[in-house]
């Protein structure tokens, strides 16, 4: 491993070497951050893109909570903070997303909401029935979509293609354009801007998923001029297993858009009990079921941690950790880099393929390094830059081509070869 770090001259005196990754680590403006979260001792996390580490305080918060506002309010809890929570956390995820916070929410889960909005977008353009996404999008995106499929009252296509087809069917007869900003496997981005541009130009919506961007990578939606996503709470955000999910609307479609799941957490007065249902006005008529307290409350006590972080340099950090761990990769025996070059947009997580990657990923986990396998052959590897170190990468470069050493040893010339990567946009 003699590559020169990210940024530097190739013609560099001093190649790559821990100590120099650690010398990174002293100049890393955010090295104080680690010390918000609750790491296990001698573990290298990489798996944050799946499941991000716990914040430090969210425990104690869930425990207050529980004790003293559920255990000695109880009821009258609702009346003292439970109601805000929804636009409370919604407004921390806001400008992490680039949006006004008044048209942020958080509720129910990624799914659901992707249901929302998608039913919400062809209701709105009555004339048209597809909804157009690429063929590698998030499995649980394109379920929800093939679903609608039977409830809306007329023919739905879900139009599936890969994704340098995109634009050649994004055609005047589709409604809907929905992808995910961060591809979940290679971590490929897509021009947001670009693509919500050419939604517009042919007269579809645009709705983005931004699970895997949010808290990773710079998004700008009201800049995009995007007009709907969502995201999950619990990857980047780090707001624990089954955190409850986000999405936003863009203001000139806030209350002409119409939600499907009319819950009575989207009426215009909740707790009125009306027999009729009458949306809410703004973001609120997009909530459906009774906000989950005690999820909502660790996703809200989680957002703390980026309240005084610079995102520029967060950001930044993220893609070097990225650049570091595939220059440390790219030459070991047979890996296949999945994920873009270091020079063109991508996320925060690196994807490689190799034919043992099941069993090199087990290996790992036992070493104390935790990434994650996607069948049949691809690991990936997720870089908080809140909580990744780059001695993190190094550690875990290392580990990797032990284990890919042991692994190439027992290797027979008739076992496939790794995948191919994905094409590019």
């Amino acid at each position: 491993m003699t590559e020169t770090m990210p940024g530097e001259p190739a013609n560099s005196p001093h190649p790559l070497s821990r100590a120099r990754a650690e010398q990174h680590d002293r100049d890393d403006p955010l090295a104080l951050m680690r010390r918000r979260f609750d790491l296990p001792g001698g573990l290298i996390y990489l798996d944050g893109n799946s499941l991000g580490a716990l914040p430090r305080g969210v425990a104690a918060r869930l425990g207050e909570i529980t004790r003293h506002e559920w255990g000695d309010k109880l009821i009258a809890g609702w009346w003292q903070g439970w109601m805000d929570l929804p636009r409370q956390t919604g407004a921390r995820i806001a400008p992490l997303i680039g949006a006004d916070p008044d048209y942020v929410i958080a509720c129910d889960s990624t799914s659901l909401n992707l249901y929302k909005l998608a039913a919400a977008a062809l209701l709105a353009r009555p004339d048209r029935s597809v909804i157009l996404s690429d063929a590698g999008n998030f499995p649980t995106d394109l379920y929800m979509f093939e679903g609608l499929s039977t409830l809306m009252g007329k023919a739905v296509e879900l139009r599936t293609v890969p994704r340098a087809a995109i634009m050649e069917h994004l055609t005047t007869d589709v409604a809907l354009l929905s992808l995910s900003h961060v591809d979940y496997r290679t971590a490929e981005q897509w021009d947001m801007a670009a693509l919500t541009h050419a939604a517009h130009k042919v007269g579809a919506l645009s709705l983005w998923d931004l699970s895997h961007s949010a808290g990773a990578v710079a998004v700008d939606l009201a800049g995009a001029q995007a007009d709907m996503a969502v995201g999950c709470g619990y990857k980047f955000l780090n707001g624990g297993p089954g955190a409850p999910a986000y999405l936003y609307v863009a203001p000139d479609l806030c209350n002409t858009l119409v939600n499907p799941l009319s819950g009575w957490m989207g009426h215009q007065a909740p707790f009125d009990f009306g027999p009729r249902y009458q949306p809410a006005e703004g973001i609120d008529r997009f909530a459906c079921g009774t906000p989950p307290v005690l999820g909502l409350t660790a996703l809200d006590r989680a957002l703390e941690v980026f309240a005084d972080v610079d995102l520029s340099p967060l950001y930044a950090k993220g893609q070097a950790l990225c650049a570091l761990f595939l220059a440390l990769t790219k030459d070991l025996p047979g890996i296949c880099p999945l994920s873009p070059a270091t020079d063109s947009p991508h996320g925060c997580h690196v994807a490689l393929s190799h034919r043992q990657a099941k069993t090199i990923m087990a290996q790992l986990a036992s070493r104390g390094v935790v990434g994650d396998f996607r069948p049949p052959d691809v690991m990936r590897f997720g870089f908080s830059a809140l909580y990744c170190r780059y001695v993190d990468v190094w550690d875990a470069a290392h580990a990797l081509a032990l284990e890919i050493g042991k692994s190439e040893d027992g290797l027979s010339d008739d076992q496939p070869q790794p995948s191919p990567p994905h094409p590019a946009p």
